[in-house]
């Protein structure tokens, strides 16, 4: 087969360590909305049953048929959500509001509507907003050094000098000298391992007004700001543009329709995860990146196999481990993002902004940061550009940034931006092949 042509280690590494920072990351906050369900040990295991199925088929699937990443996950803040807003709904009900919630995002796939709006954002909004989402994952990298400055300085310097002698191989070197050194010091917690099969745990659904507004609603607004946009973007960031967002967002949805009776409260792009398989540390070629997001998928699927062994084994890793492996996995992401978003002057400010709200991990109404960047950023954005209607005169647009005007005939538009005179080239006289002959002029 080809996908075992284009395997690497770094693209299973990459793939590995998407699904050790998804699941250490929230897996936690998931068991506290099953909890808020009155969920039974049986059930919760049948949500990891769910939500590992649902993530692995649909990112590994997909990434084999169109062999480009795709990368599905389960919504964090929806997890949130339905934690805090929860108490007092039945596990019936929660099945059904996550049915609901489901079908509106095959409807917002469906009708396309979700994509046209994300064409209308310009690409250096979308960049910033990557950059926001990654950056907290960066920081947390260097901000765990307060707890763990021993590990921290170790990986640092091993991925510093695998990424100079062995670039293709940085991340997964880095990661296994990390597991090295905190086994040595004992510091994995090897007892919440436990290997039994996980069986899944149908929950009839029952659809109620009252939690259909208070659960379905805030989870597909949540789910489409805070999840779904920041994952276009990631697609978008890496080069992937071909992909069809409609149909992966109608994909998440149906997803969660058929697995939601068994936990899968709601899927969707993912963004963080998706910036790891899709960067350049997955593989240096871009056509074969795909097998990370593979890679990822099935890994998901045996996590759904083995729900709580392999959540007790991915959570026996230093949390200090996790976010370090994290935030350097990202590097060359966030930086990418930070580029594409400053590149062009005349959205650089609305840009920036964009950047700042979305890594200040600001939540207004129950919405998260991601959200409020974009808004932020597209505000920024037209209030720069309004009332800046560009009039001819003798050929020379008036008005506007010096990056949008139009050069007068003798002049060239700088690097910076301003308008340089343009330079007379006087061509080259061209020199006969035999020597001896003619000169003639150009």
């Amino acid at each position: 087969m080809r996908f075992f042509k284009d395997l690497s280690l770094s693209a299973f590494t990459a793939g590995f360590v998407a699904v050790l920072v998804g699941f250490t990351s929230s897996v936690a906050i998931v068991f506290q909305a099953a909890q808020a369900f009155g969920a039974t040990p049986e059930m919760a295991a049948s949500w990891m049953w769910a939500l590992g199925m649902g993530m692995g088929l649909a990112s590994a699937l997909p990434s084999l048929w169109w062999r480009k990443p795709v990368m599905i996950a389960w919504s964090t803040p929806g997890a949130a959500v339905l934690a805090v807003a929860g108490m007092g709904y039945s596990m019936n009900e929660a099945v059904g509001a996550f049915m609901v919630c489901a079908v509106l995002i095959v409807l917002a796939g469906a009708t396309g509507w979700f994509e046209r709006v994300m064409n209308k954002i310009p690409m250096a909004i979308a960049s910033a907003l990557l950059a926001g989402v990654l950056a907290r994952f960066g920081l947390g990298a260097f901000i765990a050094a307060q707890t763990a400055l021993a590990l921290v300085l170790l990986m640092l310097g091993t991925y510093l000098v695998t990424k100079r002698l062995l670039p293709r191989y940085a991340v997964p070197l880095t990661l296994l000298v990390a597991i090295a050194y905190v086994a040595a010091r004992g510091q994995l917690a090897w007892s919440a391992v436990h290997f039994s099969l996980t069986w899944p745990v149908f929950t009839m659904p029952a659809f109620t007004w009252q939690a259909i507004v208070s659960l379905a609603l805030p989870l597909f607004v949540v789910t489409m700001a805070s999840q779904n946009l920041p994952g276009v973007a990631a697609i978008r960031a890496a080069g992937y543009g071909a992909l069809p967002v409609s149909k992966l967002i109608t994909l998440s949805g149906l997803t969660t329709l058929v697995l939601a009776p068994f936990g899968a409260f709601v899927l969707n792009l993912s963004a963080i995860t998706a910036a790891i398989c899709m960067g350049r540390e997955a593989h240096e070629d871009p056509a074969r990146r795909y097998t990370a997001a593979v890679c990822c998928g099935a890994l998901y699927v045996v996590i759904g196999l083995f729900g709580a062994a392999v959540t007790g084994l991915l959570t026996a890793f230093p949390k200090e481990l996790v976010a370090a492996i994290a935030g350097l996995a990202l590097l060359g992401t966030i930086g990418g993002g930070l580029a594409a978003a400053v590149r062009d002057e005349s959205h650089r400010e609305a840009a920036l902004i964009t950047f700042l709200v979305t890594l200040s991990g600001v939540t207004l109404a129950g919405i998260g940061s991601a959200f409020w960047g974009v808004v932020a950023g597209a505000v920024a954005l037209a209030v720069q550009q309004l009332g800046r209607v560009e009039r001819r005169v003798d050929g020379v647009a008036q008005g506007g940034s010096p990056a949008t005007q139009k050069a007068p005939p003798d002049k060239d538009i700088a690097a910076s931006g301003n308008i340089a005179p343009r330079t007379l080239v006087i061509p080259e006289t061209p020199v006969s092949a035999e020597p001896g002959a003619p000169r003639k002029n150009a």
